[in-house]
């Protein structure tokens, strides 16, 4: 019997606000805290806990792999985590906006379908008119118009550079072998980006300064640890099981909307005529190309997002979250 429809809706907003809300949250976290080796300690204990559960609920027996597929794992994960969030993270301690953070990621699904085509696939007619409305959107963003004045343009071009390597591993997630049970790949794929989040934030000279860190940063990345990485994974994972694609697909446009209002009024970010033209466009975009998607493959389940947690899929569209 399929559940009801109080509880898909329930699931459904967890995973727009708590995943729309982890650009706020990064944002109160680089704030006293070293952006590459904080997501490190992050993605160290979201893995560690997911690890656990699979320990004691399953058994030894789930983490059985071959080396083939802890590699493919692992290297995703670095992709996703260290080139994905990894420079989020480096340009929201650098002062941009969350919510022009997330509109930029936004573009996720659209970098995946120009992918596919330099992979052979042949997207419908209207999926690739989705990605070119929507690179005019992201072009909007990257105007001085859209950023706030002070802000350099770097921060949101690094971001554009996360948002492809997002694409990248989430569309090699879909071709390398890859462990058979979901949640050990994700386990894999977090100590992959967990390791390499840490080497390369001891080699840009990261240094924790207890003594000028903050309670907000601390509770922040607790929150990006519990309710990003694990409770909104947890309702998103069920929901590909019970709820049609089409329905919770709709988390790609409706978190940047949901980052973009919690950082103008939790934070004050100012949100800029150009920033909601731009973002706007993307977002219309992104609709497009996500539901055109769905409807092809209504009984394929969606690329869980790269927050981390990423689950294997034959899904394409390569949906994103930080």
């Amino acid at each position: 019997m399929p559940p009801p429809a109080w509880k898909v809706w329930t699931a459904l907003g967890l995973v727009y606000v708590f995943w729309g809300s982890t650009y706020l949250a990064i944002r109160y976290v680089v704030e006293t805290l070293p952006p590459l080796l904080s997501a490190s300690l992050r993605f160290a204990v979201a893995g560690a806990l997911l690890a656990a559960y699979l320990a004691v609920r399953r058994g030894r027996s789930s983490f059985r792999a071959t080396r083939r597929q802890l590699l493919g794992a692992a290297a995703v994960g670095v992709l996703l985590l260290l080139g994905g969030n990894g420079l989020v993270t480096i340009a929201e301690q650098r002062e941009l906006p969350s919510g022009l953070a997330a509109l930029l990621i936004a573009a996720v699904p659209l970098w995946v379908v120009l992918l596919r085509v330099a992979g052979g696939d042949r997207p419908a007619p209207r999926t690739l008119l989705g990605v070119a409305i929507g690179f005019a959107g992201v072009a909007l963003l990257l105007l001085p118009g859209a950023r706030p004045e002070g802000v350099p343009l770097l921060p949101a071009v690094l971001v554009v550079g996360a948002g492809v390597l997002w694409s990248i591993g989430s569309y090699a997630a879909t071709r390398l072998d890859l462990p058979g049970d979901a949640l050990l790949t994700t386990v894999v794929q977090m100590v992959g980006g967990s390791v390499s989040l840490a080497a390369a934030g001891l080699l840009r000279g990261e240094s924790p300064a207890p003594a000028e860190v903050s309670m907000t940063s601390v509770l922040a990345l607790a929150y990006l640890v519990v309710f990003g990485s694990l409770v909104a994974f947890t309702a998103y994972s069920w929901l590909l099981g019970v709820a049609p694609v089409s329905q919770v697909s709709t988390y790609a446009y409706v978190n940047p909307v949901v980052a973009v209002l919690l950082g103008a009024v939790i934070a004050g970010e100012a949100v800029e005529a150009v920033t909601v033209l731009g973002g706007a466009v993307t977002v219309l975009a992104v609709a497009v190309v996500v539901s055109e998607e769905g409807r092809r493959r209504r009984s394929t389940p969606l690329e869980v997002p790269a927050d981390a947690p990423t689950v294997r899929s034959s899904g394409r569209d390569g949906s994103a979250a930080p």
